[in-house]
Protein backbone atom coordinates (compact mmCIF):
# COMPACT_ATOMS: atom_id res chain seq x y z
CA UNK A 1 0.00 0.00 0.00
CA UNK A 2 1.38 3.38 -1.06
CA UNK A 3 0.48 6.52 0.79
CA UNK A 4 1.35 9.98 -0.29
CA UNK A 5 2.76 12.43 2.14
CA UNK A 6 2.29 16.08 1.47
CA UNK A 7 5.17 18.30 2.45
CA UNK A 8 4.21 21.11 4.82
CA UNK A 9 4.13 24.50 3.23
CA UNK A 10 7.18 26.49 4.24
CA UNK A 11 6.94 29.93 5.83
CA UNK A 12 8.86 31.44 2.90
CA UNK A 13 6.30 30.12 0.40
CA UNK A 14 3.43 31.44 2.50
CA UNK A 15 5.04 34.86 2.93
CA UNK A 16 5.95 35.08 -0.77
CA UNK A 17 2.40 34.22 -1.79
CA UNK A 18 0.90 36.78 0.60
CA UNK A 19 3.42 39.41 -0.51
CA UNK A 20 2.59 38.78 -4.17
CA UNK A 21 -1.14 39.02 -3.45
CA UNK A 22 -0.66 42.28 -1.54
CA UNK A 23 1.58 43.75 -4.26
CA UNK A 24 -0.86 42.78 -7.01
CA UNK A 25 -3.81 44.19 -5.05
CA UNK A 26 -1.96 47.40 -4.21
CA UNK A 27 -0.90 47.90 -7.84
CA UNK A 28 -4.45 47.22 -9.03
CA UNK A 29 -5.81 49.79 -6.58
CA UNK A 30 -3.24 52.39 -7.66
CA UNK A 31 -4.15 51.81 -11.30
CA UNK A 32 -7.86 52.06 -10.42
CA UNK A 33 -7.27 55.38 -8.61
CA UNK A 34 -5.48 56.79 -11.65
CA UNK A 35 -8.15 55.49 -14.04
CA UNK A 36 -10.97 56.86 -11.90
CA UNK A 37 -9.30 60.15 -11.08
CA UNK A 38 -11.32 63.27 -11.68
CA UNK A 39 -8.18 64.97 -13.02
CA UNK A 40 -8.51 65.20 -16.80
CA UNK A 41 -4.76 65.08 -17.42
CA UNK A 42 -4.20 61.74 -15.68
CA UNK A 43 -4.19 58.53 -17.68
CA UNK A 44 -3.50 54.94 -16.70
CA UNK A 45 -0.11 53.28 -16.82
CA UNK A 46 -1.35 51.15 -19.71
CA UNK A 47 -2.47 54.06 -21.88
CA UNK A 48 0.86 55.80 -21.32
CA UNK A 49 2.70 52.58 -22.20
CA UNK A 50 0.80 52.26 -25.48
CA UNK A 51 1.25 55.96 -26.25
CA UNK A 52 -2.36 57.12 -26.06
CA UNK A 53 -3.01 60.77 -25.22
CA UNK A 54 -6.22 62.24 -23.83
CA UNK A 55 -7.14 65.35 -25.81
CA UNK A 56 -10.49 66.15 -24.18
CA UNK A 57 -13.20 64.48 -22.15
CA UNK A 58 -16.64 65.52 -21.00
CA UNK A 59 -19.70 63.66 -19.77
CA UNK A 60 -20.55 61.17 -22.50
CA UNK A 61 -17.74 62.18 -24.91
CA UNK A 62 -14.00 61.84 -25.26
CA UNK A 63 -11.25 62.44 -27.79
CA UNK A 64 -7.96 60.54 -27.69
CA UNK A 65 -4.98 60.42 -30.02
CA UNK A 66 -2.20 58.00 -30.87
CA UNK A 67 0.97 59.30 -32.52
CA UNK A 68 2.11 56.25 -34.42
CA UNK A 69 5.54 54.76 -33.82
CA UNK A 70 7.30 51.73 -35.35
CA UNK A 71 6.15 49.65 -32.37
CA UNK A 72 2.52 50.11 -33.51
CA UNK A 73 3.16 48.59 -36.95
CA UNK A 74 2.64 45.01 -38.02
CA UNK A 75 5.13 43.08 -40.18
CA UNK A 76 3.66 44.66 -43.35
CA UNK A 77 4.30 48.25 -42.22
CA UNK A 78 0.63 48.92 -41.51
CA UNK A 79 -0.69 49.88 -38.08
CA UNK A 80 -1.65 46.77 -36.16
CA UNK A 81 -5.41 46.49 -35.75
CA UNK A 82 -4.93 45.91 -32.02
CA UNK A 83 -3.45 49.39 -31.63
CA UNK A 84 -6.53 50.95 -33.23
CA UNK A 85 -8.81 48.69 -31.19
CA UNK A 86 -7.04 49.74 -27.98
CA UNK A 87 -7.50 53.40 -28.90
CA UNK A 88 -11.23 52.89 -29.54
CA UNK A 89 -11.73 50.87 -26.32
CA UNK A 90 -9.93 53.48 -24.23
CA UNK A 91 -11.84 56.39 -25.78
CA UNK A 92 -15.20 54.69 -25.27
CA UNK A 93 -14.39 53.82 -21.65
CA UNK A 94 -13.33 57.42 -20.95
CA UNK A 95 -16.49 58.82 -22.56
CA UNK A 96 -18.67 56.60 -20.42
CA UNK A 97 -16.67 57.17 -17.24
CA UNK A 98 -17.34 60.88 -17.51
CA UNK A 99 -21.09 60.17 -17.52
CA UNK A 100 -21.13 57.83 -14.51
CA UNK A 101 -22.36 58.61 -11.00
CA UNK A 102 -19.83 58.85 -8.15
CA UNK A 103 -18.71 55.39 -7.05
CA UNK A 104 -19.55 53.76 -10.38
CA UNK A 105 -16.99 52.26 -12.75
CA UNK A 106 -17.30 50.53 -16.10
CA UNK A 107 -15.78 47.61 -18.00
CA UNK A 108 -15.92 46.52 -21.61
CA UNK A 109 -18.42 43.76 -22.39
CA UNK A 110 -17.76 43.61 -26.14
CA UNK A 111 -16.58 45.75 -29.02
CA UNK A 112 -17.03 45.38 -32.76
CA UNK A 113 -14.68 47.32 -35.01
CA UNK A 114 -14.65 47.85 -38.77
CA UNK A 115 -11.39 48.87 -40.47
CA UNK A 116 -11.97 50.91 -43.64
CA UNK A 117 -8.49 51.98 -44.74
CA UNK A 118 -4.94 50.88 -43.94
CA UNK A 119 -2.99 53.28 -41.75
CA UNK A 120 0.71 53.71 -42.50
CA UNK A 121 1.65 56.45 -40.03
CA UNK A 122 0.78 59.83 -38.62
CA UNK A 123 -1.65 60.62 -35.84
CA UNK A 124 -4.85 58.68 -35.27
CA UNK A 125 -7.59 60.64 -33.49
CA UNK A 126 -10.56 58.83 -31.95
CA UNK A 127 -13.85 60.55 -31.12
CA UNK A 128 -16.16 58.58 -28.86
CA UNK A 129 -19.70 59.20 -27.68
CA UNK A 130 -22.22 57.46 -25.41
CA UNK A 131 -25.23 56.55 -27.55
CA UNK A 132 -27.36 55.02 -24.80
CA UNK A 133 -26.79 54.59 -21.09
CA UNK A 134 -28.94 52.34 -18.95
CA UNK A 135 -28.61 51.35 -15.32
CA UNK A 136 -26.22 48.43 -15.95
CA UNK A 137 -25.13 48.67 -19.61
CA UNK A 138 -24.15 51.48 -21.97
CA UNK A 139 -23.71 51.45 -25.74
CA UNK A 140 -20.99 53.63 -27.30
CA UNK A 141 -19.63 54.57 -30.69
CA UNK A 142 -16.07 55.50 -31.70
CA UNK A 143 -14.75 56.92 -34.98
CA UNK A 144 -11.04 56.87 -35.80
CA UNK A 145 -9.51 59.40 -38.20
CA UNK A 146 -6.14 60.10 -39.79
CA UNK A 147 -5.93 63.57 -41.32
CA UNK A 148 -9.74 63.88 -41.12
CA UNK A 149 -10.19 60.64 -43.11
CA UNK A 150 -12.32 57.97 -41.41
CA UNK A 151 -10.15 54.83 -41.11
CA UNK A 152 -12.17 52.74 -38.63
CA UNK A 153 -15.40 52.71 -36.65
CA UNK A 154 -16.20 50.78 -33.49
CA UNK A 155 -19.21 50.26 -31.29
CA UNK A 156 -19.29 48.61 -27.93
CA UNK A 157 -21.25 47.65 -24.88
CA UNK A 158 -19.90 48.45 -21.42
CA UNK A 159 -21.01 47.17 -18.02
CA UNK A 160 -21.73 49.74 -15.32
CA UNK A 161 -21.26 48.70 -11.70
CA UNK A 162 -20.29 49.94 -8.24
CA UNK A 163 -16.66 49.88 -7.21
CA UNK A 164 -15.91 47.47 -4.35
CA UNK A 165 -15.11 49.31 -1.10
CA UNK A 166 -11.75 47.52 -0.57
CA UNK A 167 -10.55 48.65 -4.03
CA UNK A 168 -11.40 52.27 -3.28
CA UNK A 169 -9.78 52.29 0.17
CA UNK A 170 -6.31 50.97 -0.72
Amino acid sequence: MVTSVRAPRCDFCTQATLSLRWTTRALGCRIMRVMTSSHRSETSLFTRHVGLALIERSAGRSRWALDLQPVHMNTHGVVHGGALFTLADTAMGAALFGALQPGQICATINIKINYFKPVFGGRVVCDSVVLNQGKNVAHLDASLYVDDVLVARANGDFAIFKRKPEAAAA
